[in-house]
């Protein structure tokens, strides 16, 4: 028996590979297994080389998978560029009518879009794939079927037909499979559980997070991968007192938010990297002005263009600082699902508790992952509001060493938000006393943000690894691998990037070294440690893929041993 089944569908943009997965996986979670999800496709919208990956287990995952168990390929360049990741004993499954495998060995060749006509579902080539895959693994079919019918049963006139053409897809793929004799390791049945379980992605966990938090308005401009995100919104951000908008850029985008935080909502946009870079003078004002806001950062693959669909964790730098001068920004960086929830609806909070702009820092493949977790209880997110003006302070807006009240227009107080360097009153001055008394009294407000919490085990240890954001997983799944053989290494993770816990800071700067495992060729995380007073080092990889914990676990090795 197997504990893990790692399936890749890998093809061409539009050849619904990506969709194979994530039915898969959508079928697997519903019977009770824990999945995770990862895909990669270009940024045109049909063709070039895309893959979906699925991993199904009887125990929970934090990682897509290092190695595959089964290869379906549309065409021969699928073939060639994934079949290295098949493991030993791994099976390919192909469709014949796009190619052939000269030495078939552990492959099986199906006419999938033959099948499917005959099926009675010219679309359901995949699912002929999906049935051959299930039945190589052992995995019940009647599951699937159950999926299916609750999929595609959607009140339309023709939902019947597309059940039953589906069902008799994924049964013509089983039935050719058993002809082959090609058979996995059976998979183990799926576990029973006490909590309710919900497969959700990444975007919308965050969406629900920042709803769950009290947020108000929602205005974005479309761009990867942070454009799913919008969407959710206009469809799921409704009811009296709410607004979801579309603006016309990223420039209109913050503009649009400053002044609805203005105004007194919770507000927040989400954008990728060249969308940030466009919002960092916004972002400056509202961190001048002292305006609540949140910006949501999906990361890709940079500078410029770069590489729009692939998932990176190079964002750092520009979220802390996104704007001209002495500005810090906080951030929190989620590391999968479950934690996107709760970063969301913190930093809506942190928002509006320290008013200013806070970042939440995700990456797209945190984002579009789709993934079983226990679902989270909105009732357990706290609703916090700004310090409102009562009048009592008159026209003193930014007056005192930290939080003044925030006077809303139409209220009591005098409601202004100036971006240039002004006194407690708002009122523009360039005098150097008071320019250094309003800058030391915007980041003392940080101070308030001292609820971050950390994960700390096997702290005695003097190196230790410290991922953040999308590297979680594979950084904890090395850690394990390394604390199970006796490796002597301290682990440590927060979601809560800046500020950093100041108890954490103080455990880290006890430590010989510090790893760090991120995506990004500067090494930006262990940079900001080393400022603070750690011996960090990173180990980077900037592929536009995730890492492999086989790689990540050999590199922490060698960095022990050379230490």
């Amino acid at each position: 028996m197997s504990k893990n089944l790692v399936v890749r569908f890998a093809g061409e943009g539009g050849q619904g590979v990506v969709g194979g997965a994530e039915l898969m996986a959508s079928a697997a979670a519903q019977g009770g297994y824990h999945v995770l999800t990862f895909s990669t496709y270009p940024s045109q919208i049909k063709g070039g080389p895309a893959w979906g990956q699925a991993r199904i287990s009887s125990e929970p995952v934090l990682t897509p998978g290092d190695y595959l168990d089964v290869l379906v390929a549309q065409n021969r360049y699928a073939y060639d560029h994934n079949v290295e990741e098949l493991r030993e004993g791994g099976i390919v499954v192909y469709n014949s009518e796009e190619f052939e495998i000269e030495d078939a060995g552990r492959a099986l060749g199906l006419p999938a879009d033959k099948m499917a006509r005959e099926a009675g579902n010219p679309l359901a080539s995949t699912i002929i794939l999906i049935g051959a895959v299930a039945k190589m693994a052992g995995v019940d079919l009647a599951a699937i079927e159950d999926f299916i019918t609750k999929r595609w049963t959607r009140g339309r006139a023709g939902d019947a037909a597309i059940v039953e053409g589906n069902i008799a897809a994924l049964r013509m793929g089983a039935v050719e499979a058993e002809k082959s004799g090609l058979m996995l390791e059976a998979l183990e049945a799926a576990p029973t559980h006490a909590e309710t379980r919900i497969l959700i992605r990444g975007f919308e966990a965050a969406c629900l997070g920042a709803m769950a938090a009290g947020l108000e308005s929602f205005i974005g401009y479309p761009i990867s991968p942070a454009t799913t995100m919008l969407t959710f919104m206009e469809a799921n951000l409704a009811g009296e007192g709410t607004f979801v908008g579309q603006a016309s850029s990223e420039i209109e985008s913050i503009a649009s938010l400053v002044g609805a935080g203005f105004s007194g909502k919770r507000v927040m946009t989400s954008t990728a990297g060249p969308g940030l870079s466009l919002m960092g003078e916004g972002l400056g004002l509202a961190w001048m002005a002292e305006i609540p806001l949140v910006v949501a950062d999906v990361q890709r693959g940079g500078p410029a263009t770069g590489l729009p669909t692939k998932t990176e964790q190079s964002d750092l730098i520009s979220a802390i600082n996104p704007g001209h001068g002495d500005m810090s920004v906080p951030v929190i960086a989620p590391g999968d699902p479950e934690e996107a929830f709760f970063a969301a609806a913190k930093a809506v909070n942190w928002s509006e508790r320290y008013q200013g702009p806070v970042i939440l820092l995700t990456e797209a493949s945190i984002a579009e992952r789709a993934q079983d977790i226990v679902m989270p209880d909105p009732s357990t997110v706290s609703r916090e509001t700004r310090v409102v003006s009562t009048g009592a302070v008159g026209n003193l807006r930014y007056d005192g060493d930290t939080i003044s009240p925030f006077p809303v227009p139409g209220g009591p107080g005098a409601y202004v938000a100036n971006g240039s360097a002004h006194d407690g009153q708002g009122d523009t001055t360039h005098l150097p006393e008071v320019h250094v008394k309003m800058t030391e009294r915007r980041f003392a407000k940080l101070k308030v943000l001292n609820d971050g919490t950390f994960e700390a085990e096997n702290s005695g240890a003097e190196i230790a690894v410290m991922p953040w954001g999308g590297s979680k997983g594979a950084g904890r799944a090395a850690w394990n691998e390394l604390h199970a053989e006796g490796v002597n290494i301290g682990w440590y993770y927060t979601m809560y990037v800046n500020p950093l816990p100041e108890a954490l800071l103080a455990e880290l700067r006890t430590k010989k070294l510090v790893l760090v495992p991120e995506l990004n060729y500067l090494g930006q995380f262990s940079g900001i440690l080393r400022q603070q007073g750690v011996n960090a080092r990173s180990i980077t990889q900037y592929t536009g893929l995730p890492f492999k914990v086989t790689d990540l676990k050999s590199e922490i090795r060698d960095r022990m041993e050379s230490k």
